[in-house]
């Protein structure tokens, strides 16, 4: 069953809502040899996800669910804005872990952006790439970023990495998002509602490929879902904002209708914690995320994309000492 809490986190009122995962599991979820944790006194940690409809809300409920199986925890996911939101509550040790965009993560280590201070971040591990889904419909008009100019476009949920990447790639194709686009701020399952019920022309979706809400989207009758390239601007966003930004591929045929492979700007997405997290509940973390990947992907797809390689290839975000230990465990090194 759902609970609701209403946090603050210095600038309002953030509203979470907690999806539990772990009820009726009891001490039988711990398993013998896990060090330094025990069943009658479960830790509680939180695991700060994104909106319903967006990859972080399935693979986030997936990770809580492992390691309060796996871990001797007793894990929580909850339901955020995402990014900016989950490295403010995770910088404030309201939450313990979380999924985020590296782009994002990247502002809150240096204290830049929408972070008025420097957060003490660090990776526990890389997960997915992110990728950025430009999304309109047959008829519109739409063929490139630039061509958004006095549209109706939602550019993601406040708070959001896709509203950060989305106002970045606005910039670089030469638009001001305060004047030259008519701007919702919706997320991933309320943008494609928008579309299906013709009160947006496009909007941004910076997320794992594929995504649910825009599967659904694709598959609607009577609408024609067009995804619009954007690679060309992926060089003038890293000039501005760091070397974060790479192109992808959105495959053909992976949303109905879509026929051709799109080029588009992707990011990696990483789970981070704070700096003070214990070291032994770090390490632990890390190893059952990757000792049960299998279980993830069974979740979701883009948990197929978390090898130990990938994991840890984050130059942007220093590594927590405990997952730090991990990789070295495991014979692969995370940068310096």
């Amino acid at each position: 069953m759902g609970i609701v809490r209403l946090l603050d986190m210095g600038h309002g009122i953030v509203r979470r809502d907690f999806l539990k995962l772990s009820a009726a599991m009891g001490g039988a979820a711990l398993l013998s040899g896990v060090p330094n944790l025990h069943a009658q006194d479960k830790k509680r940690i939180s695991v700060a996800t994104g909106g319903m409809g967006g990859v972080y809300f399935v693979l986030g409920g997936g990770v809580a669910s492992v390691l309060t199986k796996y871990a001797g925890v007793e894990a929580t996911a909850e339901v955020t804005a995402a990014s900016v939101d989950n490295c403010k509550l995770v910088g404030a040790k309201k939450s313990d872990l979380a999924f985020c965009m590296n782009d994002v993560a990247y502002d809150a280590l240096k204290g830049q952006g929408n972070f008025k201070n420097a957060l003490a971040l660090r990776t526990l591990c890389v997960t997915y790439p992110n990728i950025m889904h430009v999304v309109t419909t047959e008829g519109t008009g739409i063929k490139k970023v630039a061509d958004l100019k006095g549209k109706r476009v939602s550019t993601g949920a406040p708070g959001s990495g896709t509203e950060v990447k989305a106002l970045r790639t606005l910039e670089a194709a030469g638009l001001n998002h305060e004047k030259d686009v008519k701007k919702d701020r919706l997320g991933a399952a309320e943008s494609a509602g928008a579309m299906k019920d013709g009160k947006i022309d496009a909007y941004f979706w910076d997320g794992g490929v594929p995504t649910s809400s825009v599967m659904d989207l694709a598959a609607s009758p009577g609408i024609k879902m067009v995804l619009i390239p954007h690679e060309d601007l992926i060089a003038p966003m890293s000039a501005k904002y760091g070397p974060v930004y790479y192109k992808s591929i959105i495959p053909k045929g992976v949303y109905t209708g879509v026929g051709y492979d799109t080029p588009v700007c992707g990011v990696a997405n990483i789970i981070i914690c704070n700096e003070a997290m214990d070291d032994a509940l770090a390490y632990q973390i890390t190893k059952v995320i990757f000792e049960h990947q299998p279980e993830l992907a069974a979740i979701h797809k883009e948990a197929t994309n978390f090898t130990l390689e990938n994991g840890a290839s984050n130059k942007a975000i220093p590594y927590h000492r405990g997952a730090a230990k991990f990789f070295k465990e495991k014979g692969v090194s995370v940068p310096a």
